[in-house]
């Protein structure tokens, strides 16, 4: 029986990631571990009983795939790929893996890198294989409000059709970022930037308790009703303390975020642009992580979540 893969190095290095999973019968191991902690799931059934899941011997002539398994409850086999972003991918998972570290561990993860380091021959591949690490990456539902003091402010970012002067907007995203002071982020994309916007974003994110610190924007004033307290500096007069009255923590995440925008993808469509913020999130919220930690832990996110390309080019 081959040796657990897990856990991972603190320290796990691409070099020794590449050491590691230098075989794909390697890297799909690690994947059950990972997606399977306690043993193989059925994706099409939910069965979990060790007693009714056999694996089945890799046989090229039977056409038997490496890790292969039976469910004895609907009858159907299975990979541990199926119903994941690995799903019917032709890239070998062995590369998915170095992927998977790679946008992790960079703070400006790039297409174009991961297409030579990988040797995947084309752009396009690189490009659908990063936006489905991100697709996983994306959190449906989040554990828990933000709490305490919690920072808000908004920015946007270039789209792909260039701009016609310095007030032309109509290719511009605004994104809403809502910091808890020492925790975690949320990032959330509006058409506008309006009070009922800001309103609503909050009571999805935010906790009724929390103490809300934002800038003078006017649509804070109202978004902020009914939050146990809401200050503000103003910038427009200079100020951008007032005791530990700050937005210090939101425009530190936002520049190193107009860093990785500008700096890397250069310009970011609307319809992908919350593929991208849910990279920024998963790197923020693990930042006090190791690379290697944190790639596991968004690796766990990959089970049930399938993109194929119809679906993104809509704008998945």
């Amino acid at each position: 029986m081959q040796k657990s893969l897990l856990p991972t190095p603190e320290a796990l290095t691409l070099d020794q990631i590449a050491q590691r999973f230098n075989t794909d019968e390697r890297a799909l191991a690690y994947l059950e571990e990972i997606i399977w902690p306690h043993g193989p799931v059925c994706p099409h059934c939910q069965n979990a009983d060790p007693a009714r899941i056999w694996k089945l011997k890799a046989n090229a002539a039977k056409e038997i795939r490496l890790g292969l398994y039976e469910c004895g409850a609907c009858g159907k086999q299975f990979r541990v790929t199926v119903g994941t972003i690995f799903e019917d991918s032709k890239i070998p998972l062995r590369k998915w893996l170095v992927a998977w570290y790679l946008v992790c561990s960079s703070k400006k993860g790039s297409s174009l890198q991961l297409m030579r380091q990988l040797d995947l021959g084309s752009y396009h591949t690189a490009l659908f294989m990063t936006h489905r690490i991100r697709h996983a990456l994306r959190d449906p539902a989040f554990n828990g409000k933000l709490s305490g003091t919690v920072e808000v402010d908004e920015t946007y970012v270039d789209g792909v059709v260039k701009g016609r002067g310095r007030h032309y907007v109509a290719n511009k995203a605004n994104i809403v970022s809502m910091v808890e002071r020492g925790g975690r982020v949320r990032l959330q994309v509006m058409d506008k930037v309006t009070s009922k916007n800001l309103k609503a974003a909050l009571n999805e994110h935010v906790e009724t308790s929390a103490r809300i610190v934002t800038d003078e924007h006017h649509g804070y004033r109202k978004a902020a009703a009914g939050f146990a307290a809401h200050e503000t500096v103003n910038h427009g007069a200079k100020e951008y303390a007032r005791g530990d009255v700050n937005t210090n923590t939101v425009e530190g995440f936002f520049s190193l975020f107009r860093r990785g925008v500008i700096g890397t993808f250069h310009s970011v469509s609307k319809k992908h642009l919350p593929l991208y913020l849910a990279e920024f999130d998963h790197r923020y919220n693990t930042r006090k992580q190791t690379d290697g930690e944190r790639t596991v832990a968004g690796m766990k996110k990959a089970r049930g979540k399938r993109l194929t390309l119809k679906p993104l080019r809509e704008g998945a």
